[in-house]
């Protein structure tokens, strides 16, 4: 299995700190965002890794020079649409990553090595996604895309303003080479304002459906905000199973 990274955008939120430095590139004890989901993958037995780079791009490229885990192959992925949806990123991917299922996940999310180990594994389906229903911490809910998971574990619905949810997505997906066709599809229609949510939503309506695992118990967080990243910190200073 490979990787993905989704690190191409600007970081909004976080200004005025990510005028000079990519989001993805910004320190939290002493150790770059992306490090985090990149040394869980390699935790996983993920030794190849495609990083979606577009705002500062080479700054990017550039940076993680001395952070690729041992053993672990970094190959660098511009999307020229950076300015559009998620989803777009991943359809960038395609020449890295369309022969074999990969796993993605988010340069700014926090995850202990454990989530990914979960998420690994035989999968039939399309689609997995990696959820928590017992997500707690503001910085886990605030913004949060949240999720219907039903008895069998299938996704049925997904999206930040839903009434009716059990979990949250956590940003983290098993996908089998078949999303490309899916991306292009939905890519056609709505063009380069494409988002992940969008996606799954699509991908949970059809016969094959999309399923889930629970990560519940592990830690994980989405640092979207100067507060959220103050709510890492503090959780990562008072954590002893997480890297360090």
């Amino acid at each position: 299995m490979q990787g993905v990274i989704l690190a191409a955008g600007d970081g909004g939120r976080l200004r005025p700190f990510t005028y000079r430095t990519p989001k993805p590139l910004i320190q939290l004890r002493d150790r770059p965002l992306i490090w985090y989901p990149l040394s869980a993958m390699a935790e996983a037995g993920i030794r190849e890794v495609g990083i979606v780079v577009g705002y500062r791009a080479e700054q990017i490229m550039e940076g993680l020079v001395d952070w690729a885990p041992d053993g672990v192959r970094l190959e660098f992925i511009h999307n020229p649409e950076f300015e559009g949806g998620n989803a777009v990123s991943v359809r960038a991917a395609r020449d890295f990553a369309g022969g074999g299922p990969f796993m993605l996940a988010m340069s700014d999310h926090i995850i202990e090595p454990g989530v990914a180990v979960r998420l690994t594994g035989e999968c039939e389906h399309p689609a997995m996604l990696g959820v928590d229903s017992a997500a707690s911490m503001e910085s886990q809910l605030s913004d949060a895309t949240k999720v219907l998971v039903d008895g069998d574990g299938f996704l049925r619905q997904i999206g930040k303003g839903l009434r009716r949810w059990n979990a949250v997505d956590i940003g983290v997906f098993v996908f089998q080479p078949s999303i490309f066709a899916t991306l292009d599809l939905l890519y056609a229609r709505e063009g380069a304002a494409l988002e992940l949510s969008r996606v799954m939503q699509h991908l949970a309506n059809e016969p094959c459906g999309v399923t889930t695992r629970d990560i519940e118990g592990l830690f994980w967080t989405d640092i979207d905000t100067l507060a959220d990243f103050k709510s890492a910190y503090d959780h990562l200073n008072s954590a002893v199973d997480l890297p360090v």
